[in-house]
């Protein structure tokens, strides 16, 4: 009777030995990747396992790719190169991989190039082409000649226009608008843009309104503005004071201006060096800013408008100023301005006392006319016309 054999006991299957493992994995591997797997296995840390998938890489192997054909135009008909085919064509060389290969069968086979007949299409090409460019020039030449006699024409029958210059453009804000005034076309717009519309034709002296527009929450002035041109108190901010000759010319050229404004009917009343530019290429002076300005009266005003600094000494006193005395104080500070390089008075006590201090250089004519435009009453002033006529203001040269 066979002896029975002992059944295993319940629980997990006894694990193989290393050495089983190790021969049944080596089994199933190739001698040369059983041994890259052993030298990988017995490197030590992150070197050692970049090192077995860099050797693992490199032992498969590569396939061999095909060489990649570049899609290129075949030769066709001109007509096709000009017409709406041409974008189509640059698309398709754009994109090849849109285009089927060369040699399959949607392409067809490629056709031999020939170069001779190529030359032959492009050398007819570049003739038609230079036949067509000398009748277009024969027609330009043509028409050249049509508008050269039309322009003469015209140029007989109508004068040269002037050449476009410089703009300076200004923008007042509506709720600043205080007053206003009437067009004589009947419009309503603020009285600055109508006291420049009086005054600013005819006459060199004082800046050219040109156009203005009404916007919803404010007006635009477009202004002439000198190609080069600067600020008559920028040209005493860099010399201080001017020479009593230069002083003298431009002082005139102020005085054409101011009795410009007054036969028309405008009072400035803000005559300072900020209001004043000079052209600097014809040292011409032009007369701005008349948003301070009113129409011309014989009564007293009640309302100071202007520079505080500017104002004359009646006005600090009673509050009310006559415009012709008012705007001879306001030249003779000018002047001082320019023959001493300062304000006369810095305070308005020195305004009350009216004490004026003139430098050696001036001449006793110059200092004259000082005097009497600076005189603390108003009455003891001269009028333009008399200013005109001192013998100091005589023989100036206006450009």
């Amino acid at each position: 009777m066979p002896q029975a054999r002992p059944r295993p006991r319940a629980g997990p299957s006894p694990s193989r030995p290393r050495a089983s493992r190790r021969g049944l994995a080596s089994a199933r591997l190739s001698p040369s990747w059983l041994w890259r797997c052993r030298a990988g296995i017995g490197a030590r840390g992150w070197g050692g396992i970049a090192t077995l998938w860099l050797r693992l890489s490199r032992a498969r192997p590569r396939p061999r790719l095909r060489p990649r054909l570049r899609a290129r135009l075949l030769p066709g008909p001109a007509e096709d190169t000009r017409g709406a085919a041409a974008p189509a064509a640059s698309s398709a060389a754009a994109s090849p991989a849109r285009a089927p290969p060369l040699g399959s069968a949607a392409a067809g086979p490629e056709p031999p190039e020939d170069k001779d007949e190529d030359e032959d299409d492009e050398d007819d090409e570049d003739d038609e082409d230079d036949e067509k460019d000398e009748e277009d020039e024969d027609e330009d030449e043509d028409e050249d000649e049509d508008e050269d006699e039309d322009e003469d024409e015209d140029e007989e029958a109508q004068p040269a226009a002037a050449p476009c210059s410089q703009v300076a453009l200004k923008c007042v804000p509506r709720d600043r608008v205080r007053h206003w005034g009437e067009l004589p076309d009947g419009a309503r717009a603020p009285l600055e843009i109508v006291l420049l519309d009086k005054v600013s034709t005819g006459f060199r002296g004082v800046i050219r309104l040109l156009e203005w527009v009404e916007l919803p929450s404010s007006f635009l002035l477009v202004l002439e503005r000198p190609e080069r041109c600067q600020g008559l108190s920028g040209l005493l901010a860099e010399r201080r004071f001017l020479p009593e000759e230069e002083a003298r010319g431009l002082f005139g050229q102020v005085l054409e201006a101011v009795r410009h404004c007054t036969s028309c009917g405008v009072l400035h009343r803000d005559i300072k060096p900020e209001n004043i530019l000079l052209d600097l290429a014809t040292r011409q002076l032009k007369l701005i800013d008349f948003g301070c300005g009113a129409f011309l009266q014989d009564t007293a005003y009640t309302q100071f408008a202007g520079t505080l600094l500017y104002s004359p000494p009646e006005w600090i006193h009673h509050h009310r100023y006559h415009g012709e005395a008012a705007t001879i104080w306001s030249l003779g500070l000018l002047l001082y301005h320019l023959v001493v390089g300062k304000h006369p008075f810095r305070r308005g006590q020195e305004i009350i006392w009216g004490r004026i201090l003139f430098p050696r250089w001036l001449s006793p004519e110059c200092q004259n006319v000082l005097k009497r435009c600076l005189s603390m009453q108003p009455l003891d002033r001269p009028s333009l016309e008399e200013l005109f006529s001192a013998p100091w203001l005589q023989g100036v040269h206006v450009p």
